[in-house]
């Protein structure tokens, strides 16, 4: 089967590339056709991430083992494409570079038979949109967020009044003798 992406650069303006690639590559191969497919050098590491429905990111597949112990964590090397993304599951993050934090929404766009595909030497770029600018958009993890952007409309049906009842006499005994040392 021939798996085809789209990949955006979380930036403001436009910048994507599509990209086909056999289900059975690797997630290195996909950071390899990546790399590739938006002039990086390939000289820094990166990472995916799985992530749900809405972007929110989960476990990290690092592109070289970092863990404590030596062939403990999954790589990239270690992960066959098929395994974790298909019809159900399409989306991932990618971060190349992760001092600059270069950032890319990964969407499993379709999957085809390979008869079908027109593509003969995969991994492929079928369309690039957008110029990748000189730097990585500088996302701002400091800028101040008020409680409505941390917390919403949070409403958890609870008042000062609800919390009154720990000073009635009710909860004054939990069943042991105070002592003053």
């Amino acid at each position: 089967m021939i798996y085809k992406f789209r990949a955006i650069l979380d930036a403001e303006e436009d910048i994507f590339r599509d990209l086909a690639i056999a289900n059975d590559n690797t997630l290195e191969d996909l950071h390899n056709a990546l790399v590739n497919a938006f002039g990086f050098d390939g000289s820094e590491g990166g990472s995916f991430f799985t992530c749900d429905e809405d972007w929110v990111q989960d476990e990290e597949i690092p592109l070289f083992d970092m863990g404590d112990v030596p062939g403990e964590q999954k790589t990239m090397a270690d992960i066959i494409l098929s395994d974790i993304l298909f019809e159900n599951q399409t989306k991932i993050l990618y971060v190349y570079d992760p001092f600059n934090m270069w950032t890319f929404f990964v969407e499993l766009a379709a999957i085809e038979k390979e008869e079908d595909s027109e593509e003969t030497e995969l991994p492929a770029l079928l369309f690039a949109h957008g110029v990748l600018p000189a730097e990585a958009p500088v996302k701002d993890f400091n800028a101040p967020i008020s409680n409505d952007d941390m917390f919403g409309d949070f409403d958890d049906d609870y008042d000062d009044e609800d919390f009154d009842m720990f000073d009635s006499d009710e909860f004054s005994d939990f069943g042991y003798d105070e002592q003053s040392y």
